[in-house]
């Protein structure tokens, strides 16, 4: 059974971005990973967001990326947005951003996902409150 990949911005910009630091690492992982890559607008915004302020073609990369269906917003914030807003509150001690919080609310709507990060703050969340969310990170 395919494990879904729910992926975080760090890892989309790291892919575009060659001069990023975990650009190798995160090319690497892409090669073993099934697409579509999940993802949330919010993920999308943010990495648009630091594309354009970092690269000179990353958006359009990034286009070509969703035109492709490598990566997939698969996320409608009206059906849980009490939940997002319940973790923003919980962990509003971290610099939790509203996108981390769409992707632990997508993970607990995929009982087989593994969120694709380059945050550590997801080593502290947990869906459903309790479960550890299983990671594609970096050893730091």
């Amino acid at each position: 059974m395919a494990t879904t990949t729910l992926v975080d911005s760090g890892p989309i910009v790291a892919l575009i971005n060659q001069r990023d630091s975990f650009h190798a690492w995160c090319v690497s992982r892409l090669e073993t990973l099934t697409d579509p890559l999940l993802t949330c607008d919010a993920v999308l915004s943010e990495a648009f967001y630091l594309l354009k302020r970092h690269t000179s073609d990353g958006p359009r990369r990034l286009t070509e990326m969703i035109h492709r269906e490598i990566l997939v917003s698969d996320f409608a914030l009206k059906s849980v947005a009490p939940r997002v807003m319940d973790l923003l509150k919980k962990y509003q001690d971290l610099p939790t951003s509203f996108a981390d919080a769409c992707l632990v609310a997508m993970a607990e709507r995929h009982d087989d996902a593994k969120i694709w990060t380059l945050d550590s703050d997801f080593r502290i969340y947990r869906r459903h409150d309790r479960r550890v969310i299983p990671l594609i990170i970096p050893d730091r």
